[in-house]
C-alpha cells in the first residue's frame, strides 16, 4: 500500500497519486473530499424534502387511489426515462469539460425542476417538469467520479460510504423537513428544496473546486455517450461481468421500494406525509451510520465482494419482512435490522470504478447511473400495477405488500448474480483502510 502523504488542504492522499497530477497554483483550490461532500449534502437534502410530499401532490391533481398510483408511475417514469438519456451524456460531458460545469448544470437543473413543480398546476405540466429535470441531472454519477478522480483504488469502497453517508444524511434532514413543511402547505417544500438548490448553486460555482486535471480528460463522443454503448462498455470492463445484472436487480429493487414505500404505508397502515417523512429519515439515519462508520471498520476485516454477498442477504430478508409487517413499529424494526443492507452499494461502486481507468471514470459512473435510471424507469411499470391491484384492499391487508415481496425477489436474484460472479474472480484481500477527514 502507498503510505498516504497530505496534501494542502488536509486530507490524506497517495503520494503517487499527488505526483500524477499537475501542481495547482497558490490561489488556487485542490479538490478534496470535503468539498464535494458538503456539495452532495446540499443536494440530497433538497431532493429529500420533496420524497414525503410528491405522492400527495400527484394525488391533489387525481381522483381515486387507483388513478394516483397510476399517475405516480406516469410521473416517476418520466424523470427516469430522461434520466436515462442524459446520464452517460452528462458523464461522458464531464469527462471533457471537468465534473464542476456538469455539476453546476445539474444544480440549476433541480432548482428548476423544484419550483416548476411547486408552480404546476396539472398533471401534464407535472410530467413536463419532471422529464426536463430527470434530463438535466445526473449529480450523483458526477459527485461518485470526483470521489474516484482524487482516490486511489484502495480508498474507494471508504470514500464511497463517505458519500453514501452523505445521501444519507440527506435523507435524514429532508424528508423530515418534508413532512413538516408539507403539512403546513403541500407547495411549500418545493420552494425550499428549489432555495437550497440555488445555494448549492452558489456554493459550486465560488467553492467547489475541479477535481479533473487537463491531462487526464478525454474527447467527447456522441456515440460513447449513447446509454446502449456505454452500458456494453460498462459489460465488458475486466472484473464487471454479471455485476452489471446486480447493479440492475438492485436498482429496480430499489426502484420498486421507493416507488412503492409511502403509499404502501398509507395504504396499508395509514400513514400521512409527515409519518412518512420520519420513515424515510430513519432509513437516513442507519445510512449515515453504516457508510459513515461501520463500512470503514467492516473493509478492515472483510473485501467488498464479501460486503455486498452479505449485504444483499440482509436486503432481501428485509424486503420480505417489509412486505408481511402487520404493524408501523415492525418497518422501524427491520430499518434498523437491515445495517449490512447498506453497505452494497458502496461496495459494487468500488469494484466497478476500480475496474475503470482514470480516463473514462465519468463515462463508467455515468453507464452506472444510466443504468440506475433505466430502473428507475421500470420500477414504476412494476410497482403501478401492484399498487393499483391492491388499492382496494382494506387497511392491514397482507397483500398490500405484494410491491416489497416483488422487492425482495429481485434482491435474491441479485444476490445470486454477485455470488456466481465473485466465485469466478477467487478471493480478495480486505482493501486497507486510509485515513480520511471525519472518519476514525
Amino acid at each position: 500500500m502507498t503510505t498516504p502523504v497530505t496534501d494542502d488542504t488536509g486530507v490524506a492522499a497517495p503520494a503517487d497519486a499527488l505526483s500524477t497530477v499537475p501542481k495547482a497554483p497558490r490561489d488556487k483550490r485542490e479538490a478534496a473530499m470535503p468539498f464535494i461532500l458538503i456539495a452532495v449534502l446540499i443536494d440530497m437534502v433538497s431532493i429529500g424534502i420533496i420524497v414525503p410530499v410528491i405522492p400527495e401532490l400527484v394525488g391533489s391533481l387525481t381522483g381515486s387511489q387507483a388513478d394516483h398510483a397510476f399517475w405516480l408511475g406516469v410521473v416517476s417514469f418520466a424523470f427516469g426515462i430522461a434520466n436515462f438519456f442524459g446520464a452517460p451524456i452528462l458523464g461522458g460531458l464531464s469527462d471533457r469539460y471537468g465534473r464542476r460545469p456538469v455539476l453546476l448544470l445539474g444544480f440549476c437543473g433541480l432548482a428548476f425542476t423544484f419550483f416548476a413543480t411547486a408552480l404546476s398546476t396539472s398533471l401534464w405540466m407535472l410530467i413536463v417538469v419532471r422529464l426536463l429535470g430527470g434530463g438535466l441531472q445526473a449529480n450523483a454519477a458526477v459527485a461518485s467520479a470526483y470521489v474516484a478522480d482524487i482516490s486511489a483504488p484502495e480508498e474507494r469502497a471508504k470514500r464511497f460510504g463517505m458519500l453514501g453517508a452523505m445521501f444519507g444524511i440527506g435523507f435524514i434532514i429532508g424528508p423530515a423537513m418534508g413532512g413538516v413543511l408539507g403539512a403546513i402547505d403541500l407547495h411549500l417544500p418545493f420552494f425550499v428544496a428549489g432555495g437550497i438548490a440555488l445555494i448549492n448553486l452558489a456554493y459550486g460555482f465560488f467553492v467547489l473546486p475541479e477535481s479533473l486535471p487537463l491531462d487526464r480528460r478525454r474527447a467527447f463522443s456522441w456515440s460513447s455517450a449513447n446509454p446502449i454503448t456505454a452500458l456494453k462498455a460498462l459489460a465488458n470492463l475486466k472484473g464487471v461481468g454479471r455485476l452489471v445484472g446486480v447493479i440492475a436487480c438492485t436498482g429496480l429493487a430499489q426502484g420498486v421500494l421507493y416507488n412503492s414505500w409511502v403509499l404502501y404505508a398509507t395504504f396499508k397502515f395509514g400513514w400521512d406525509s409527515s409519518a412518512n417523512g420520519w420513515s424515510l429519515a430513519a432509513i437516513g439515519v442507519v445510512s449515515v451510520f453504516v457508510q459513515g462508520y461501520l463500512l470503514g471498520k467492516l473493509l478492515k476485516k472483510f473485501p467488498p465482494t464479501r460486503l455486498a454477498v452479505f449485504g444483499l442477504i440482509s436486503s432481501t430478508l428485509a424486503y420480505a419482512l417489509w412486505g408481511a409487517a402487520v404493524a408501523g413499529w415492525m418497518m422501524y424494526a427491520v430499518i434498523f435490522a437491515n445495517v449490512l443492507g447498506f453497505t452494497v452499494s458502496s461496495s459494487i461502486q468500488s469494484i466497478v470504478s476500480s475496474a475503470a481507468d482514470d480516463r473514462s471514470q465519468g463515462r463508467t459512473l455515468g453507464a452506472v447511473s444510466s443504468l440506475n435510471s433505466l430502473t428507475a424507469v421500470l420500477g414504476p411499470l412494476i410497482t403501478t400495477p401492484l399498487l393499483v391491484s391492491v388499492s382496494h384492499l382494506p387497511q392491514g391487508h397482507w397483500a398490500i405488500g405484494a410491491p416489497l415481496y416483488c422487492g425482495a425477489l429481485l434482491q435474491a436474484t441479485a444476490l445470486y448474480l454477485a455470488w456466481s460472479q465473485f466465485r469466478r474472480m477467487g478471493p480478495q484481500p480486505p482493501h486497507p483502510a486510509v485515513a480520511t477527514p471525519g472518519t476514525p
